[in-house]
């Protein structure tokens, strides 16, 4: 058995004196684990890092061993990461979400648009509301998609502001208004009919909470297993701009 693919770098583990198994994210294959030798070596260390972006050349004897695997790098981000905690954060709360993937099972659209938010890791003012949408888009591939398009109660596809923490459907404005403490915030970025503007901080933390309800509600818990920490870090860190952002200037530097 054997085959050739690009992948993300998930997870690395050390085996043995000098072998790593590394866990990759691949197009074609989906989650797949295999042993490189030589993984902990000084030329192979810097590819084997979370987030990398390589080729992969994966061989066994038979299709349910774990078998070997080849790897080169075609691109690095887990380097440039470590500069930036908020992008390093964010890289490692992807990489964590997309080991819930079930092993071996292919998602190549999901695979496709998280090189897209990787790409972007150098602009912070882009790839956090990109990363929202990967999250929603991992729990379509789940199969706990939310429903954004219409009003659960009207029908309605404008004004849409809330979301169901149960059914994970839209609600619009009028309909919410009486229940919108128990309801989500739905940024517009993430509206079906969504209005031309600019995607502030805090739309992208009404985001994360949102993603982050629905995969804690509908992925974890009934698997008992609680948020990646790298997740809540991002979380964290992203409501800390936000709130510094909207903080008074100083007394000193005040006019």
């Amino acid at each position: 058995m054997q085959w050739t693919d690009e992948g993300i770098v998930l997870s690395v583990k050390p085996h043995g004196e000098t072998a790593a198994i590394a866990e990759l994210f691949t197009r074609g294959q989906g989650r797949h684990l295999g042993l490189v030798h030589g993984g902990r070596s000084r030329k192979l260390r810097p590819v084997l890092q979370m987030g990398n972006h390589v080729d992969a050349t994966w061989k066994a004897r038979l299709a349910d061993q774990l078998g070997h695997v080849q790897v080169e790098l075609r691109r690095g981000y887990a380097a440039p990461a470590m500069d930036d905690a908020l992008t390093l954060a964010g890289l490692s709360s992807l990489c964590a979400l997309a080991r819930l993937l079930p092993e071996r099972d292919p998602h190549p659209g999901l695979f496709e648009v998280a090189l897209f938010v990787l790409s972007y890791l150098d602009e912070p003012e882009v790839w956090p509301a990109l990363m929202v949408r990967w999250e929603l888009a991992l729990l379509d591939e789940l199969g706990f998609g939310l429903d954004l398009s219409t009003c659960a109660a009207s029908g309605a596809s404008d004004d849409l502001v809330y979301v169901s923490p149960k059914s994970g459907r839209a609600v619009s404005a009028a309909a919410g208004e009486e229940y919108k403490d128990r309801l989500l915030r739905l940024p517009a970025f993430l509206a079906k009919k969504r209005q031309a503007g600019v995607t502030t901080d805090g739309d992208v933390v009404a985001g994360l909470l949102l993603t982050q309800h629905f995969i804690e509600a509908r992925v974890l818990r009934p698997r008992e297993e609680a948020m990646p920490t790298a997740r809540l870090r991002l979380h964290e860190l992203m409501q800390r701009r936000v709130d510094q952002a909207v903080a008074p200037a100083p007394a000193s530097m005040q006019p």
